[in-house]
């Protein structure tokens, strides 16, 4: 067993409970109702779905339920298994393990939307994140939509500083600019936004949207959990409208790139 796939299949089976992570509190939700919000925007009837770093099947169970075809793939078996067994009568869904870096099972040109919702968070080289992308945009059918999601570094270290761990991460998982180390160790790789668009340019893609899927959320958890149900709704009304907007974007945990395959 590789590193990489030791490191990931303790984090998920032992460490995270990403099972429950988009519906245990208001915070993760924010970036369920995003995501699945500009999923819409672009999403029509009748689209084949494959969404690569499916997790336990959150997206991916949710389209088929509404009668989409899909085809989901995850690197960890633990997080397969666990969406597998949440498969319903007449959904059409096949999940599988597979790494994002080889998508071989799958002919050029066989989807109208690629979602690539988790594996850029776990890839550490700038190799291997332009193969997750190529292999994205070669099984996406032309005029397809692709949408890809990173984690910024500011958010990473906004979040140590909250949690107290701002000594103890400079040197050893941030480097002399703050920015966090992409590294097996420290599980999550991470970008700069400009840095981001900067690789996107190296595909034949036209970018559509990049959006913060979560904002100022993360680092507000304690707050926006205790927001009543209506209250929700006006802060969920307010990040939608602002979640485009380059100067609010830098602290947010999670960004989602719209592109299309030209």
């Amino acid at each position: 067993m590789s590193k990489r796939k030791e490191i990931l299949n303790d984090f998920y089976q032992n460490i995270c409970d990403e099972d429950s992570r988009l519906i245990k509190d208001k915070r993760h939700k924010i970036e369920f109702i995003t995501t699945t919000t500009y999923i819409e925007k672009y999403l029509k009837k009748g689209d084949r779905i494959l969404e690569v770093g499916a997790a336990t099947g959150r997206y991916s169970l949710h389209y088929a339920k509404k009668g989409y075809k899909v085809n989901a793939i995850d690197y960890v078996q633990h997080n397969i298994d666990i969406l597998n067994s949440k498969i319903e009568k007449g959904m059409d869904i096949k999940a599988e393990q597979g790494d994002a870096l080889d998508l071989s099972k799958f002919k050029d040109n066989t989807f109208d939307m690629t979602l690539v919702l988790g594996p850029l968070y776990h890839l550490y080289t700038e190799k291997d994140q332009k193969q997750a992308i190529n292999e994205a945009i070669r099984v996406t059918k032309k005029g397809g939509i692709i949408m890809i999601a990173y984690i910024l570094s500011d958010a990473v270290m906004l979040a140590w500083t909250i949690d107290g761990h701002l000594i103890s991460g400079q040197g050893k998982d941030f480097d002399e600019n703050f920015k966090m180390i992409n590294a097996e160790e420290n599980i999550f790789a991470v970008f700069y936004i400009k840095e981001f668009e900067k690789m996107m340019k190296n595909f034949d893609v036209k970018k559509l949207k990049n959006i913060a899927v979560d904002g100022m959320s993360e680092h507000l958890a304690e707050k926006i959990n205790a927001l009543s149900d209506e209250e929700f709704d006006v802060w969920i009304k307010y990040h939608l409208s602002t979640c485009e907007r380059k100067e609010l974007q830098g602290y947010s945990n999670h960004m989602l790139y719209i592109c299309r395959k030209n």
